[in-house]
């Protein structure tokens, strides 16, 4: 092997390994990162909303140039939402009950004021609501209401705010850092409220409370009022059922809920991510072919020396065996300086979606460690395979 490798190093061409290496280290990166990054950010269109089941559905009239010039109203009437109830593809029905009177609010959080705006209220029956019984309700009288708020609140907070004034992220496991208060005026009566932050929910725009709440405070701040709902909460057997998309096409209703787009995204995302990964892989063709021509081209300019070699005794495979290192040493480096570069660029880009999503599973880099050794694997075989080959035939024509 030593004579082998005194040839090797004869005709070496330091700048075609170093393309060979360069050309499978961004193949090799580029599959990795993709398909990295694909599971990283999968979650972020997949998660359920853990206040609301998978199979509620939010729905509401479809407001179009007509409605709006002639001015018709875009409610639910209580007949329409009886015949809605009476479908057999619903099996719960439930409306949105809005506040009736003036709301505003502060929310802080460690004592820094974060929002100081009017806000707008909305119930939903408490059977749509999946959190503990104990948490959600209230007693009349009381100072303290729970509250849902919507996800996109925090996501704005951890982004913009936090940052700019260093002041900590928040968690589903942090509400207990907002401080929100609640000032309510109506029919005469002016009175503040501590907002009792229990969650928040993705799939809701608007700051949800128990229905007990709203009830008594829409009779307590603005008895003389009423509204009907313009939005439905409902539980149906099969959000794909045909009877269902026949009529809200019909009633002119229009879904509410974010499932469908989620889709969509990850659709898209997933097709985006598989090109990416083609180019990866073309990429990392490539270079083997690179490689491949670098080892026949020092093979080629060595012939008549292996020949030699192989007539005095030399099996093929101790002479194909400093090739064959070679390549293994270099795929090694390959595979390693693509693990620690992917370590530092997913660090990078998951600090801005943990900002966003500070509940998001965070996973670890388990999947892109298993891809690399797979794709070590499958280049190195062929690198080998290939080597031999060439070898043997080398060995054959001296027979």
């Amino acid at each position: 092997m030593n004579l082998v490798w005194k040839l090797l190093r004869q005709h070496i061409s330091i700048p075609q390994f170093v393309g060979f290496f360069f050309a499978n280290l961004f193949g090799m990166l580029i599959v990795l990162l993709g398909f990295q990054f694909y599971k990283d950010v999968l979650p972020v269109f997949t998660s359920e909303d853990s206040f609301m089941k998978a199979d509620y559905v939010i729905v509401s009239k479809k407001i179009g140039m007509g409605s709006t010039l002639s001015g018709r109203s875009n409610a639910f009437e209580s007949s329409e939402i009886e015949d809605l109830r009476n479908q057999p593809f619903a099996t719960k029905v439930g409306a949105f009950t809005t506040t009736e009177y003036k709301v505003s609010g502060n929310m802080g959080v460690n004592g820094t004021s974060v929002l100081n705006s009017e806000l707008f209220f909305e119930s939903i029956p408490d059977s749509f609501v999946d959190v503990s019984l104990s948490l959600w309700k209230y007693s009349e009288g009381s100072k303290e209401v729970p509250v849902i708020l919507p996800r996109s609140y925090i996501a704005m907070y951890n982004f913009g705010f936090a940052q700019s004034h260093s002041l900590p992220r928040i968690s589903d496991g942090l509400v207990g850092m907002i401080d929100l208060k609640i000032f309510v005026q109506g029919n005469g009566h002016k009175d503040e409220y501590k907002g009792k932050v229990i969650g928040f929910s993705s799939r809701l725009n608007t700051l949800l409370v128990p229905q007990a709440f709203m009830d008594w405070s829409n009779q307590y701040y603005a008895p003389n009022e009423h509204s009907d709902p313009t939005r439905l909460i409902l539980q149906i057997d099969n959000p794909a059922n045909e009877k269902f998309s026949q009529y809200t096409e019909k009633k002119g209703i229009e879904i509410e809920n974010d499932k469908l787009n989620s889709q969509k995204t990850t659709y898209f995302l997933r097709m985006m991510v598989s090109m990416v990964m083609v180019v990866g892989l073309v990429i990392s063709i490539l270079s083997f072919y690179i490689l491949m021509l670098s080892i026949y081209l020092l093979v080629q300019k060595n012939s008549s020396k292996l020949e030699n070699l192989l007539l005095i005794g030399y099996s093929p495979n101790n002479v194909a065996r400093p090739y064959q290192l070679l390549t293994m040493f270099l795929n090694v480096g390959v595979l390693l300086l693509a693990w620690t570069i992917l370590y530092f660029i997913r660090d990078y880009y998951m600090g801005f979606i943990e900002t966003l999503f500070p509940d998001i599973d965070k996973g670890n880099v388990l999947p892109a460690v298993v891809l690399g050794v797979a794709l070590f694997l499958l280049v190195s075989i062929c690198n080998l395979l290939a080597i031999r080959h060439k070898i043997t035939r080398i060995w054959k024509r001296k027979e």
